[in-house]
């Protein structure tokens, strides 16, 4: 049977599953009957409930006899990795562009990684059903994208369809039929090349997804680049520098119809399959039969560019929510991540019980510490900071910028312009983008974004979109104003009261509720001011036989405000942690103590402490 293998990408909402989920259905990878759930490749929890794709899946149909392996990725930048490794597997790409937004900044991060493969991508203008499409610019702006990108002559002559995804139809023109997915199949058939293998070497693949199952262990997913794989052949696993991490058999072999894993006894060359029976092997080792000396060439990853600090929950309420607290635990997980996330990186901290989390930005460390929690463990996550690096020319000191683009409403531009000013950020362009909006793109400091984006929507009163890329390393930009308010922070344990909570909400906006439990050193609110401010949250009313308990009814509370668990990271200090649970997420100061506090404080200001020595 000839083979086609695929990868969808897009921007982040651009419809890629959505479109996946139809191109199943009219190929007959379901039962005519079968209830299938929306967006069904994303079976992840999180990514039903961020409604994003975080994990790369293969999935595979047949048209007219030949067998289309179809591999849906990841939009967003943070999750880079996933796409750099699934394009290794694939021999064309479908380009999915939004027909009102046009082409984001993920758009051109995954494009480029797709033209640099030497790939000659089909671009899909979707959604030209909404009643904002502008299909032709779209159509226009991709091409001058791809210009803009140094793609060659022939991936320039690239075939376009405009489609709906969820109304499951693409067409060549904008008064097409309007019928069914039919013109992207063939499309991909005629357009896509077949594999280019050698089916007489010796069996050899790169393994570049990796998966744990409770009953087959560890699975690798990936395409086999020569040979013939079987099942319980003998195979050794191969680093990329050449030294053999192990030897076993392939016990079991599947590759993918649908979106099921089926059992075969052999795959050909050219084939993307999914092997268990090996205990060490990860991403991007090269399993080959035991006469191959050489590993497979593997694409390098970008570096990351962000680090936060992981550490054990050694604050009063620690262990009372989670059952995996320890740090030995907290490790094991963390480099069991590593193993399926080449774009993750993770090391022993200077600090006791604490591990130095490297990735590509907020989300993907965000998710990371989402699933953690989940799985039952609590954390204490430090304030992200940029990995700078040395010039190798100059020796200078330089660290990560990203491109921003950001659609506001025209009457916010110029509040979104100062905030991103003040933050280094340098306006590369700015131009209406229709229905009073306008587009504006900004090179900054990955510093700079740190705790942005909920002033941002603050801003734009929830209306402003912004999406960011990764674009290079520049010049150090200097200091970077941080937050200005202070916090309010509890001077003794206990729950807190309505009472208390009512006259401290004049202060400054309150995170916390009535009846919730906080200790010394936990974060309950924002100060109105500058400066830190220690409060008694938990203060009751003095009772008396004139005025009775009762009268706290009429004290109203403007509702806290309530972060997530990235809004939460993103707002702290570099002397604050948040402190993550299964059922919980608190803000609290490093060091609870407020003596330690202010003499950490005298410390990095270079004066004295009281008891210590000059030379201490």
């Amino acid at each position: 049977m000839q083979i086609r293998n695929v990868a969808i990408i897009a921007h982040v909402d651009h419809g890629k599953t959505t479109l996946v989920d139809n191109l199943l259905k009219q190929a007959g990878a379901f039962r005519a009957n079968q209830q299938v759930a929306e967006r069904a490749l994303d079976r992840n929890d999180l990514e039903r409930e961020r409604g994003i794709t975080i994990l790369a899946k293969s999935t595979a149909v047949e048209w007219k006899g030949t067998k289309i392996n179809i591999v849906d990725t990841p939009g967003h930048a943070d999750f880079g990795g996933e796409v750099e490794r699934i394009l290794s597997m694939v021999d064309g790409a479908i380009v999915l562009c939004d027909a009102a937004e046009g082409p984001l900044p993920q758009t051109k991060f995954v494009l480029t990684k797709a033209l640099a493969r030497g790939l000659k991508p089909i671009v899909v203008i979707n959604k030209v059903d909404r009643g904002d499409a502008r299909p032709d610019e779209v159509h226009n702006e991709v091409f001058d994208l791809f210009a803009a990108l140094g793609a060659s002559d022939e991936q320039l002559d690239f075939h376009t369809l405009f489609a709906s995804g969820r109304q499951g139809w693409a067409d060549l023109s904008l008064d097409g039929p309007r019928k069914d997915l039919s013109p992207l199949f063939d499309l991909i058939l005629s357009h896509v090349p077949a594999p280019k293998v050698d089916p007489d070497a010796p069996f050899a693949m790169n393994a570049s997804i990796l998966e744990s199952d409770n009953f087959l262990g560890r699975i690798l997913t990936g395409r086999i680049e020569q040979g013939v794989a079987k099942v319980n052949m003998p195979v050794r696993v191969l680093r990329q520098d050449g030294t053999v991490v192990e030897t076993g058999r392939l016990t079991k072999l599947m590759t993918y119809s649908g979106l099921d894993r089926v059992p075969v006894d052999e795959v050909r060359a050219g084939d993307i399959v999914a092997i268990a029976g090996l205990a060490d092997a990860t991403i991007p080792d090269t399993i080959a039969a035991p006469d191959v000396a050489q590993p497979l060439p593997a694409i390098p990853v970008d570096p990351p560019t962000l680090a936060m600090t992981f550490r054990i929950n050694d604050g009063p309420l620690g262990g009372r929510e989670g059952k995996k607290v320890t740090s030995r635990q907290i490790r094991e997980r963390l480099y069991k991540e590593t193993e399926g996330n080449v774009a993750i990186r993770v090391k022993d901290s200077e600090e006791a019980d604490s591990f130095e989390v490297a990735g590509r930005g907020e989300l993907q460390l965000g998710v990371l510490i989402e699933q953690m929690r989940r799985e039952g463990f609590e954390l204490t996550i430090g304030r992200p900071r940029v990995l700078t690096r040395e010039n190798p020319e100059t020796g200078a000191r330089e660290e990560p910028y990203e491109e921003v683009l950001v659609d506001v409403d025209e009457g916010y531009s110029g509040v979104v312009v100062e905030k991103l000013s003040q933050r280094k950020g340098q306006m590369q362009d700015m131009r209406p983008s229709g229905g009073g909006k306008v587009r504006l793109t900004f090179l900054i400091p990955s510093r700079g974004l740190i705790g942005y984006h909920g002033e941002f929507m603050t801003d734009t009163r929830g209306t402003g979109m912004m999406n960011r890329l990764f674009h290079g390393y520049g010049a150090w930009a200097g200091a970077i104003e941080g937050r200005r308010n202070g916090s309010l922070i509890s001077n003794v344990d206990g729950e807190t009261t309505q009472y208390a909570l009512f006259y401290l909400q004049e202060r400054g906006a309150l995170f916390v509720d009535p009846g919730a439990k906080v200790y010394v050193g936990m974060i309950i609110g924002e100060n109105s001011r500058g400066e830190d401010l220690e409060v008694n949250p938990v203060k009751e009313k003095k009772l008396t036989n004139i005025r009775a308990a009762g009268k706290d009814d009429a004290l109203l509370l403007i509702p806290p405000r309530r972060m997530g668990l990235e809004q939460a990271i993103s707002y702290i200090e570099d002397d604050e942690l948040v402190e993550v649970t299964p059922g919980a997420i608190r803000l609290r100061k490093r060091h609870l103590d407020p003596h330690e506090r202010k003499k950490h404080a005298r410390r990095a200001e270079g004066l004295p402490v009281k008891g210590e020595s000059a030379a201490a």
